[in-house]
């Protein structure tokens, strides 16, 4: 349809190893679609070039001033150049959370992978002042409250992260991420956190997703958005939205990707055995089983046949390590784990 109307779409290269951006460039596709570019330049009829990108737009070199084009220029309109950092040079990330319960993973895992990558300044928000209680495990002292972090950054986050949380319209959560919107804050909801999100009225119309176990009901609550399915993560006017608990992994890579650069995304994901971190997602493989539910329903009545586990606290243990082991042992319905130095 768009050739019939006369729109020629054109990457510069015209193949990509899925999920692996520009990983076939310079292997002889800009020969051929600089040619292009120059054959349709060149001839008699003025044409209106659209160059998304900064490496469209060094196309440019090819299109003659003298033969009337109009040649618009505007960012790429990909999750990566979506998630650019829009105030500072190196970005002020905010992880948010409330005192009551959240989840475990959501709120550690984009914590240790972004202190890693070392590409930005990383501070952990609670609600209110003293402890965190994670779930299913662990609590933590924030670095700072709300109230504190306002205090001291009046500008703003350049990205605000919400995890799953035991409530999703806590008020003081709910105002401070409409706020932290409006001043031009990216944000990202993990899991679950995109009902947190939908509470403070930020996906209203808009495009998102969840985790498919509380897919339901947030279109229930708010059925003005519009679900995208077999997208793991999805970028829409800013806000950002991702599937399940794991989905903070490729999310945070391509969060560091879209900061400073692909390179830097591939070393971390590296060190952290990730070999991708494509956005695709099989949204019709995740759902409720009975072999699933026949298994929590053993492990829950087998109440002599109880385990814990200690995780002992040790010098360079990352959130990242201590996210995935206690989340996943507290998840068995049969055992717990306790944390001890």
């Amino acid at each position: 349809k768009w050739a019939t109307h006369g729109v020629l779409l054109l990457n510069t290269c015209l193949t990509v190893e899925e999920g692996q951006a520009a990983s076939h460039a310079k292997k002889g596709w800009e020969q051929l679609t600089d040619a292009v570019i120059q054959q349709v330049a060149e001839g008699d009829k003025p044409v209106v070039f659209m160059l998304w990108g900064s490496h469209a737009q060094s196309k440019q070199v090819f299109i003659p001033p003298d033969r009337g084009h109009l040649v618009l220029c505007s960012n790429h309109p990909s999750p990566l150049s979506a998630l650019k950092p829009p105030k500072r040079a190196r970005p002020l990330i905010a992880v948010v959370g409330i005192n009551d319960a959240t989840e475990t993973t959501d709120y550690l895992m984009p914590v240790g992978i972004l202190r890693r990558a070392d590409i930005a300044d990383v501070t952990t928000l609670s609600s209110g002042s003293g402890s965190v209680k994670l779930y299913p495990a662990l609590t933590i002292e924030a670095d700072a409250t709300i109230a504190a972090f306002d205090a001291l950054h009046p500008k703003g986050a350049d990205y605000v992260i919400v995890p799953a949380m035991s409530r999703d319209d806590d008020p003081v959560v709910t105002v401070w991420l409409r706020k932290q919107a409006e001043g031009g804050a990216i944000i990202i909801a993990i899991c679950a956190g995109a009902k947190v999100v939908a509470s403070a009225g930020l996906l209203d119309g808009g495009r998102a997703t969840t985790h498919w176990y509380y897919l339901g009901e947030l279109l229930k609550r708010h059925p003005s958005i519009r679900y995208v399915a077999n997208r793991r993560m999805v970028l829409d006017r800013g806000i950002a939205t991702t599937t399940g608990i794991t989905a903070s992994m490729p999310m945070m890579l391509t969060l560091i990707e879209a900061i400073a650069g692909r390179g830097k995304a591939e070393a971390v994901a590296r060190a952290l055995r990730q070999e991708g971190w494509s956005a695709g997602h099989d949204s019709g493989s995740f759902r409720l089983t009975r072999p699933f539910v026949a298994t929590v329903l053993r492990n829950r009545i087998a109440f002599w046949n109880r385990d814990r586990f200690g995780v002992a606290l040790e010098p360079g243990m990352d959130e990242v390590s201590l996210a995935l082991v206690a989340d996943a042992w507290s998840r068995t319905y049969r055992s717990s784990v306790e944390i001890f130095e």
